[in-house]
């Protein structure tokens, strides 16, 4: 399990960075961005579906592509001014707050270790938010945390799904209509250039198609409350791959905001939830 989940955090934070290495780089646009990578993933899906031994029935859901498509959007055009991993701490920091508190709300319990993993987590995040020179663009960290929320929807839908495959292809190609309704508006604006294009492939074919499948694999096996503490790894590795891949400025804010961060999930990674109220633990 810790395998499964370490590939797909790999995958969620790689598609930070190769987000923002194209839009920073000015090689495409966040609709354009946001449409090929959705494409290109269902039509990853879409093969991978035609060549498993098993093709169980697809589940379509509107609304499972609609938090899709809220998510993959929101996550382009907040990238146009957040560096790669400030953009992932935003992202997964709402993810934990959202299933935590969805969670919560549906009778999961938090003993005192996992309450004070959760708040020192929270706590990284906050950090990064204070007023200063390092802080980001409070519009463009608004419009990540509603991606994060989009994002935190998905993740929780994943429980219901009998099938992961043939669900994330279902997904994929009902938030198609979504993205293409938001590529629309800004349609005067959008540009793509080879690099740019190559970049939103890799992000959907790749980074997001496969990692998605797995995502939903492991969410049925865990609790909301590990599902989102996990993701919380996400940024630091973010973090890394925006200083190599892109030469973005490591400042102490947000190396100390990282390992607070890190620091809380290994709290509540480590204590083993109470059996009577959490379906899983990780193995």
């Amino acid at each position: 399990m810790l395998i499964k989940i370490g590939i797909a955090m790999l995958a969620f934070a790689a598609n930070s960075v190769l987000c923002r290495l194209a839009l920073a780089g000015q090689q495409i646009d966040p609709m354009s961005f946001s449409l090929i990578r959705v494409c290109s993933g269902a039509v990853v899906l879409l093969v991978l579906y035609l060549f498993s031994a098993q093709k169980t029935k697809i589940e379509w859901s509107v609304k499972n592509g609609f938090f899709l498509a809220l998510y993959i959007v929101a996550f382009s055009l907040a990238y146009l001014h957040l560096d790669a991993g400030v953009g992932a701490l935003l992202l997964f920091g709402t993810v934990q707050l959202s299933m935590v508190g969805y969670g919560l709300c549906h009778g999961e319990k938090i003993n005192m270790r996992r309450g004070a993993g959760l708040c020192i987590a929270i706590i990284g995040i906050l950090i990064l938010l204070l007023p200063g020179a390092a802080a980001p663009n409070l519009v463009y960290a608004a419009i990540m945390v509603l991606s994060g929320i989009g994002w935190a929807m998905y993740s929780i839908a994943g429980k219901k799904m009998q099938n992961p495959l043939a669900s994330t292809l279902a997904n994929f190609v009902m938030a198609i209509p979504f993205v293409l309704l938001a590529y629309a508006v800004f349609y005067t604006k959008s540009f793509a250039l080879p690099q740019g294009m190559l970049l939103a492939v890799l992000s959907g074919g790749l980074a997001s198609s496969g990692a998605y499948v797995l995502w939903y694999v492991i969410v049925k096996q865990i609790d909301h409350v590990t599902a989102s503490s996990v993701q919380l790894s996400v940024p630091c590795l973010a973090i890394m791959g925006g200083a190599l891949f892109i030469g973005e400025v490591l400042s102490w804010r947000i190396i100390m905001s990282a390992i607070i961060v890190l620091v809380g999930i290994a709290l509540v990674i480590r204590t083993i939830p109470d059996q009577t109220h959490a379906p899983s633990t990780l193995k």
